[in-house]
């Protein structure tokens, strides 16, 4: 890839649409598992340019927006501590908790820091050796080896006063939860291409072939999600349910070596709760025993947190993929980015965010006794 504008060209754009037009017969709904990809879909409206038979389900793909709210009031309690340097990407500090954020917190005079790396974290534990440093490693398995990487410095170096609150997602299990909901109208995934350069595609052909839908592993500007789509619906079409790497200038099929051999190290996998879903199992991550003196967790002791969702927020239901962001009722009105309900709306990665950035505003809300849930 040399530049961007390769990717973004309206004459091949037009082209890959016509071939969808000219293969589509009736009506499918694929769902993109990214919040990057979300957000691609909607600032250049390729969900509208599509044929009507062509629906794009957005799912659980922001890892900000699917962290739990009892994790996220856990990082809010360890914050608000006199002896803690509390690290986090700046998409975290406008998540809600409970009854404040880490931007709140802050102003009370918590000392939170935006980092750009867990090295920065680290960095600064070595600098304030007589504080407690704390990184808030989240994500899915995309941040999950440089995150992996900072904890196994750490012990390597023997920086003891550095630990990680730990929130990291696996893909695959939650692809396998959204086919096995009895809601589910998904008949095709785009797979993100930044999981699959990391994981590679070694997980996919299973779920292909178990739910009998396609997997095309795609990237993440237009050309791109239009390549999987066009992949995709040919798939459906045909009867076929196969995985296909439409990415593979980023991605081989066995990943990245180097960054799993981390992952392997330093983290084990787990039962993990996703917030507005539940508890998925074997979906997350969590440190292995070895690194266990650097969880924060354990470090800090935030058992027993009381949690309390806001009954308006319906995040839920747009992560998995029920309803789209515009069809809340507080959605645009009393919900917007700077009176959040859910992370969906706040998250950089959010479908809520990209809905009210892009200015999706316009369709009736559903009641919600009349959503897919009930």
């Amino acid at each position: 890839m040399k530049y961007l504008e390769e990717f973004r060209n309206p004459e091949l754009a037009r082209g890959l649409l016509e071939d969808i037009r000219a293969t589509v017969t009736r009506p499918w709904a694929l769902m993109e598992v990214c919040g990057g990809q979300t957000h691609t879909i909607i600032r250049h409206g390729i969900d509208q340019l599509l044929p009507d038979e062509v629906e794009l389900i957005h799912g659980p793909g922001c890892p900000v927006c699917v962290t739990p709210l009892e994790v996220i009031d856990k990082a809010l309690e360890i914050a608000s501590r006199p002896d803690v340097v509390f690290c986090s990407f700046g998409d975290m500090l406008r998540v809600p908790g409970t009854d404040r954020d880490l931007f709140r917190v802050r102003g009370e005079g918590g000392d939170v820091r935006v980092v750009y790396s867990p090295l920065d974290a680290l960095r600064i534990a070595r600098e304030n050796p007589r504080k407690q440093v704390v990184f808030f490693g989240i994500g899915f398995e995309t941040t999950a080896p440089p995150n992996a990487m900072a904890v196994h410095q750490a012990r390597k170096h023997g920086i003891g006063n550095f630990s990680m609150l730990v929130s990291h997602v696996r893909v695959p299990p939650a692809i396998e939860a959204i086919m096995q909901s009895p809601d589910c109208r998904v008949q095709g995934f785009l797979a993100a291409g930044h999981v699959c350069s990391v994981m590679g595609t070694g997980e996919y052909p299973a779920l292909a072939e178990r739910y009998r839908v396609p997997l095309v592993v795609t990237g993440f500007e237009p050309l791109d999600i239009l390549e999987g789509v066009r992949r995709a619906v040919r798939q459906l079409e045909r009867g076929e349910h196969t995985v296909e790497n439409a990415y593979r200038r980023a991605v081989r099929d066995e990943g990245n070596p180097a960054a799993r051999a981390m992952l392997e190290d330093v983290f084990e996998v787990a039962d993990r709760a996703w917030r507005g879903i539940g508890v998925i199992p074997q979906s997350g991550w969590r440190l292995s025993e070895r690194y266990r003196d650097h969880d924060a967790e354990y470090r800090f002791d935030v058992a027993g947190i009381n949690t309390r969702e806001p009954s308006q927020c319906r995040s839920g239901e747009v992560l998995q993929g029920l309803i789209k962001p515009n069809q809340c009722e507080a959605f645009g009105t009393t919900c917007t980015p700077r009176t959040p309900f859910g992370a969906t709306m706040v998250s950089n990665e959010g479908a809520c965010a990209a809905y009210y950035l892009y200015r999706r505003l316009g369709v009736p809300a559903v009641p919600r006794e009349a959503s897919p849930v009930g």
